[in-house]
């Protein structure tokens, strides 16, 4: 009789984000929002 195991190990860690990293998601964020406001007001328009 042969008893074959295989464990696996899986570890998340939240990642750190750098101070740059952080600027550029909010920057582009604010774009977003900015261009979706856009979308709005030209729909309104319509």
């Amino acid at each position: 009789m042969t008893l074959n195991l295989l464990f696996f190990t899986v570890i998340i860690r939240k990642r750190k984000t750098s101070t740059k990293e952080y600027l550029h998601q909010q920057r582009i964020e604010k774009l977003m929002d900015e261009h979706k406001n856009r979308q709005i007001t030209h729909q309104r328009l319509l």
